[in-house]
């Protein structure tokens, strides 16, 4: 069976950076069995209604501007499954989630960026899924928790954001953590490890400096939902964590 994973996508820069974070990244893949499949949850594909991936194959989207020339000519050629989508949708159906197939959507940042240092040939079916920042903590669970059965066929699920994500905080001068940041992280690590939803749930009350964390939810649903899906196992483990810019967290966590 392979696991779940929360992996935190960073900003669009990393794409072309060559530092401890996308090294690990590009090694992580090394140490986990080789998915049939991939279905990623990106923090940059927010609906109201859970919108599953079903394009045969993936166009590029570059959900940024600003940066060097040299990002918007990356290319990664990703294919989906059209079969495994419409399974996705039953399994979620099934728990009484609704969905869609979008069928012409392509992959942004928060899904390339990620898929392109794990599995760089693009040779693995992909399964693009939206975030919905309307539902509450346990509802993201949920839906993690629907698609948990796919990972005992090998497909792996992932969720693609970060803890600490608040872009009016940014210090890009900084090289250390923020006090702040970290309090957030080391509460939510240790909540993770003991697999305390009810504190997860409540995290907005609950954590140190919640609101500076987390201002908007969007970043922060791909670990809920990450975690859900490995309901049946109830195991976590941190496999990196380390800051950019004094507040960008990059942790990364596997489940199951």
């Amino acid at each position: 069976m392979v696991p779940s994973l929360f992996i935190a996508h960073g900003a669009p820069l990393l794409a072309l950076e060559d530092n401890g974070y996308t090294r690990f990244l590009e090694g992580m893949a090394k140490d986990l069995p080789r998915p049939q499949a991939i279905v990623i949850f990106s923090a940059h594909w927010e609906h109201p209604v859970q919108q599953v991936g079903g394009a045969k194959q993936y166009e590029m989207i570059y959900d940024f501007y600003g940066f060097p020339d040299e990002l918007y000519r990356i290319n990664y050629p990703a294919s989906g499954d059209v079969k495994l989508a419409e399974e996705v949708r039953s399994l979620l159906q099934a728990q009484g989630i609704s969905s869609e197939l979008d069928p012409v959507r392509g992959l942004d940042h928060g899904a390339w960026v990620v898929l392109r240092l794990l599995y760089p040939a693009a040779d693995i079916p992909v399964i693009a899924m939206s975030v919905n920042p309307g539902l509450a903590p346990r509802e993201q669970y949920a839906v993690g928790k629907a698609l948990a059965g796919l990972r005992e066929r090998g497909v792996l699920i992932i969720g693609s954001g970060g803890t600490v994500h608040n872009l009016r905080r940014i210090d890009w001068a900084s090289t250390q953590p923020a006090a702040w940041a970290a309090a957030f992280d080391d509460w939510l690590s240790q909540r993770l490890l003991a697999w305390d939803t009810e504190a997860l749930f409540d995290y907005e009350q609950q954590a140190p400096h919640a609101k500076e964390a987390v201002p908007r939810n969007e970043h922060f649903i791909p670990i809920l939902i990450a975690m859900g899906a490995a309901d049946n196992s109830r195991t976590a483990r941190m496999l990196h964590r380390s800051y950019e810019y004094g507040s960008l967290s990059y942790m990364c966590c596997q489940f199951g």
